[in-house]
């Protein structure tokens, strides 16, 4: 699925190349959201369309939040050190200024899934947030697709701290396909992304924030990544590091006797699974 929505993004994104921005006009909105939905899905609307990326969202049906996705494009970054970039925890804790803690709880061998505790500022006057979630990731070499999955979950050594709002309802995917190779410049990928913030603000108001927060980040992510394939900070290979390598994106259990353990908090092995 994930390499079927990676083309599909891909085939719409060629649809807008081939002139700049000043020349580039909107087609009919109609016809723009039904291109970017899959049979029988809920449509989605652009509402940003920037050098390197594409910003849609759609309502989550019964709630009044939205879903996003983003679709993007570098061409001077290698797909591995992005890639890593995003993985690397003590990394992002310097170049994401919005980072008050970002931890891994805990860790497991076998399947490469990790335990995120993460709490970053929100805009005043709001409260700072904190996120527990497990993350997994795989690279499948036989599809050229690199995946890093990501949900909320809860962990018995991370008991909600009043000083922050807990956010318990967190989902994100980004899909990662080079242009030719994992170490050769340029790549496209593909962010699907929804969480509820815990917030009294109104829906416009949500949305704006991620509409202004998304650009931000994803231009300090690629200052990021440059900065590490010029070799100005040390950044881990996950790509090596991983000690079971996925081909095909292969969902095997987590394997609990093998696991690292930053806490006394105990896991079962679904808990420590994605899907």
């Amino acid at each position: 699925r994930s390499a079927q929505e990676m083309k599909h993004m891909e085939n719409i994104s060629s649809l807008f190349q081939g002139s700049s921005l000043s020349e580039y006009q909107r087609p009919d909105p109609k016809s723009e959201r039904e291109a970017v939905a899959a049979a029988g899905e809920q449509p989605w609307e652009m509402i940003m369309d920037k050098k390197h990326f594409k910003l849609w969202r759609r309502p989550i049906e019964g709630t009044h939040l939205y879903q996003y996705r983003v679709f993007g494009s570098y061409t001077d970054v290698t797909p591995r050190q992005f890639f890593n970039v995003q993985l690397d925890t003590e990394y992002r804790k310097k170049w994401d200024s919005l980072v008050i803690k970002l931890d891994v709880i805990e860790r497991d061998l076998a399947t490469g899934s990790e335990v995120i505790h993460w709490v970053t500022h929100f805009p005043y006057p709001m409260y700072s947030r904190d996120y527990v979630y497990v993350r997994r990731y795989s690279v499948d070499k036989e599809n050229n697709l690199m995946v890093l999955v990501s949900r909320a979950v809860e962990h018995p050594s991370v008991p909600e701290d009043p000083e922050y709002v807990r956010v318990r309802t967190y989902e994100s995917q980004m899909v990662i396909r080079p242009h030719k190779t994992f170490d050769e410049n340029g790549f496209d990928y593909l962010l699907t992304y929804s969480d509820n913030p815990q917030t009294v603000f109104p829906r416009y108001c949500v949305s704006w924030m991620v509409s202004s927060g998304m650009p931000d980040f994803l231009e300090k992510l690629h200052t990021a990544a440059l900065k590490a394939k010029k070799m100005e900070i040390e950044v881990r290979d996950y790509m090596s590091a991983k000690p079971l390598e996925s081909c095909g994106g292969g969902e095997g259990k987590a394997n609990m006797a093998t696991a690292e353990h930053k806490s006394d908090g105990t896991r079962s092995p679904a808990q420590l699974e994605y899907a």
